[in-house]
């Protein structure tokens, strides 16, 4: 209170707490048998119950606040709701206030497009070196298994939407969604060319990486790898924050002129076709490997069932690599065998992912008027598989390495490719999920191969390879360091000793 209040001030405050005080003490009267009921036992034991699974949530809440997933779809039904409701005939969000966002989306649309061939040399030449260097047979074998899975998954997607969707989105067509009238428009635009086209990055990308496989490590490896890792921090601190943002522009464009709910309905039809695929591929590639290595495929499905909701909650393969590491060998495979399968294919094996971008691709072309022939189709599904090989095993890393092929290879414009990325990011969890799952079963057909023990038949370079602790490699080195064979071996050995 002012220490020389006014007349008027002073009559006013004297006047509301008269008005307050009985208020107050009504309330004081009140709270006595209340607090008397509460610290009865069983309120009392509710109260120790409720604070317990407070605390136990805790951590939860905190991992989803940080997911990239809540914030995609926190965006997403933001702008439905305030894009959808009407004062007087006018939208809650003022059309001058929508442009504000509509400029940070097309800003960012921008950078996206300049980041794409950067992104595509920085994360698949020195994949594509690492292995064409052929440290040995188990390592070629292990790729191949994970590629031929997921050119399986592409493929069994493609035959099921060409079955499926034609019917399931007849009468949907969603063509004008890219520049409808009415929508949202940009204050300002800045052009950020990309330094060379998208297909140009691709093939620079295998010359380079066969190249460096052939020839001694050095300073162009080095660089590299160096550049992979400014490439996933860009990703991780970059354009994965701001994904949420830009996914709110453009679903509020989207509810300008209502076309949000088409799009809305026909994503939700193609979500549950994503779904039941998902579980499709899983019984195939544990029936597949469970009749090679003559084990229970439903037992040794259930048995990966910890990864699979582990995934589905942190949205990275890399992440679930200790629980993915454990159930594998519940299931009975040889510790060197999952110790070096587990977090290979945590990289290289994305069946789950790339069955979710051919199935939102195949359903944006049919709705939106695009035309692709099969011949295409067929050449993304391969092109695809060898992104997915180099794409970081970080939250929405498959789909922002995929954005290349998206818009070179199929035609998609900076709308269709953010709508894209929207829906994948949603769906994320699920996708990493089927990835992480369907690593155990190629580490049942890679231990079956092995004979299920670690045996060298003449080839020091098999005993490296099967005794190689992969997980300590991941704990002891970083991605920006180069590590021969020697120095790869050395290190899991040290951190063995070590514990």
């Amino acid at each position: 209170m002012p220490s020389n209040p006014s007349s008027l001030t002073r009559r006013l405050l004297a006047a509301v707490w008269r008005i307050l005080f009985p208020i107050r003490w009504l309330l004081a009267l009140l709270w006595r048998p209340v607090r008397w009921v509460l610290f009865l036992p069983p309120f009392r034991w509710c109260g120790r119950k409720l604070r317990s699974f407070a605390h136990r949530m805790a951590p939860v809440i905190r991992r989803l606040l940080h997911s990239i997933l809540t914030w995609v779809i926190g965006a997403i039904l933001l702008a439905l709701l305030l894009g959808s409701i009407r004062i007087g005939g006018h939208p809650l969000i003022p059309k001058p206030v929508g442009n504000v966002f509509a400029t940070f989306s097309d800003l960012f649309s921008q950078f996206l497009s300049f980041s794409i061939p950067l992104i595509i040399i920085g994360l698949v030449t020195p994949a594509i070196a690492d292995l064409g260097r052929g440290a040995g047979k188990w390592l070629g074998i292990t790729t191949a298994l994970a590629y031929a899975s997921t050119l399986f998954a592409g493929f069994l997607t493609f035959v099921v939407c060409a079955a499926t969707f034609p019917r399931l989105l007849a009468g949907t067509s969603l063509a004008d969604v890219s520049k409808p009238e009415g929508a949202l428009s940009s204050y300002f635009t800045v052009e950020m060319p990309p330094a060379v086209e998208v297909m140009t990055a691709l093939l620079l990308s295998f010359v380079l990486g066969i190249g460096l496989s052939m020839v001694p490590r050095g300073v162009l490896r080095k660089g590299f790898i160096e550049f992979r890792a400014i490439i996933t921090r860009l990703i991780e601190r970059l354009i994965i924050p701001l994904l949420p943002l830009h996914i709110f522009g453009i679903f509020l464009n989207l509810t300008y002129t209502g076309a949000a709910g088409a799009v809305m309905k026909a994503l939700l039809r193609v979500v549950v076709v994503v779904l039941i695929l998902e579980v499709v591929i899983l019984s195939i590639q544990f029936l597949t490997a469970g009749l090679i290595g003559r084990r229970n495929p439903i037992k040794a499905l259930l048995t990966m069932l910890p990864a699979y909701l582990t995934a589905l909650g942190t949205s990275s393969s890399a992440a679930t690599i200790p629980v993915t590491l454990r159930q594998t060998k519940k299931n009975g495979v040889s510790d060197a065998v999952a110790s070096f399968t587990v977090p290979l294919c945590a990289t290289i094996h994305l069946a789950g992912s790339t069955s979710k971008i051919f199935s939102f691709a195949f359903a944006i072309v049919l709705t939106q008027g695009l035309h692709v022939s099969t011949t295409q189709w067929i050449g993304f599904i391969f092109m695809l598989g060898i992104t997915m090989v180099a794409a970081p095993g970080v939250p929405g890393g498959a789909i922002m390495a995929a954005t290349g092929l998206l818009s070179s290879m199929l035609g998609f414009n900076d709308q269709q490719v953010a709508l894209m990325i929207a829906t994948y990011i949603a769906l994320d969890s699920f996708g990493t999920a089927t990835n992480v799952t369907g690593d155990g079963a190629i580490a049942i057909i890679v231990d079956r191969m092995a004979g299920g023990s670690v045996n060298d038949e003449g080839d020091p370079e098999n005993v490296r390879e099967l005794s190689f602790d992969g997980m300590a490699y991941l704990h002891a080195v970083s991605v920006e360091g180069v590590v021969s064979p020697e120095e790869l071996e050395a290190s899991a050995a040290a951190t063995r000793s070590g514990e």
